[in-house]
């Protein structure tokens, strides 16, 4: 009898094997005809040239300054010593030993090559995939933060907190990123780069002020996610704490955040996964991000369809990434 339970677990209906076929084929369909479309496109696939966009074999030369005799080659290793004299001073350059292009009493001219030798190399692709990544998780980091702040704000009894946090969510959700972006560098930057070099601190990069704008972007929607987290918790919880004596701040760090935090996982995973889309505006302000690297390519090798294609795959590596990640969070707070 017990078997029979068990195995019965592990049987379905006939018609979800049914739905189950009808979805592979749908798959297939589309496949199929994504497949004929490429070929029915008048367009030469150059898929062989994709790998040097992730990594390649670079040749570096060791160049020589100065015009003069070569004086000593001295191997130490995998390594050489050249010393090269001038006819006013010498100079030492260490070089790989099995890439040597020169040899004792021969004579050099400045620029000339000493050695050369190969150097595996990121690509664009991985450079800008690098830089999306970094750029993203800083801006989720600080979108968190100004979200819970913003999300207490707007609950406040303080009507100066209160306002200050409506006026703030509603002017970055009503105008569009790229002009919140371009005020951020242009504006905000010119202003803060002023400051800091007056007092000697040097500039900050384009990278800094690109952050910054997806994080005050991602802030004020979060912000809200989080005001209706927090309301949707049962007011009579607030006020249990309170009666065990616990402040406004220890209920929400200890009963009301925790099971709102459950509740709001879900579209915070959405808005972050739309932050990582919403970087690709940053090459607007010189940030080689994926999709600026992308189109570098494009503009040098003339390959539109094979690099917007992994393009594409690549943001769909990483949005699919944090959308398990959420995933795994929410099954553990669900056990917990």
């Amino acid at each position: 009898m017990s078997t029979t339970i068990n195995l019965s677990k592990f049987t379905k209906p006939r018609s979800y094997y049914i739905w189950v076929g009808v979805f592979i084929l749908v798959i297939l369909l589309i496949a199929g005809a994504f497949y004929y479309a490429t070929q029915k496109v008048e367009y030469i696939w150059r898929w062989n040239r994709v790998p040097i966009y992730f990594i390649y074999q670079d040749e570096i030369e060791i160049i020589s300054d100065i015009d003069g005799d070569i004086e000593s080659v001295k191997k130490d290793g995998d390594d050489a010593v050249v010393t090269v004299k001038g006819l006013h001073k010498v100079e030492s350059y260490v070089v790989p030993a099995d890439g040597l292009k020169v040899a004792v009493g021969g004579y050099v001219y400045g620029g000339e090559s000493l050695a050369e030798y190969k150097q595996w190399k990121p690509g664009l692709l991985i450079i800008g995939l690098w830089l999306t990544l970094k750029i993203s998780v800083i801006a989720t980091i600080g979108g968190i933060l100004i979200g819970v702040i913003g999300g207490l704000t707007r609950i406040s009894s303080n009507p100066a907190l209160k306002g200050l946090t409506i006026i703030y969510v509603e002017l970055i959700r009503g105008s569009p990123l790229m002009v919140q972006i371009l005020i951020w560098y242009f504006v905000l930057g010119t202003v803060i780069n002023d400051v800091l070099a007056a007092y000697g601190l040097g500039r900050l990069p384009a990278f800094w002020y690109g952050a910054a704008s997806l994080a005050c972007f991602a802030g004020a929607y979060v912000t809200e996610i989080v005001r209706a987290g927090i309301q949707s918790i049962h007011r009579g919880q607030t006020e249990a704490a309170r009666s065990l004596g616990m402040s406004y701040a220890q209920s929400m760090r200890y009963i009301i955040l925790p099971q709102a935090l459950r509740r709001i996982l879900p579209p915070l995973a959405g808005q972050f996964i739309s932050l990582i889309k919403d970087s690709s505006l940053l090459g607007i302000i010189a940030i080689r991000d994926l999709t600026k690297a992308a189109r570098e390519i494009v503009s040098a090798s003339l390959q539109p369809f094979e690099v917007y294609l992994l393009l594409g795959a690549l943001y769909l590596v990483l949005t699919f990434s944090l959308s398990m990640l959420v995933q795994y969070m929410e099954r553990r707070m669900a056990i917990q």
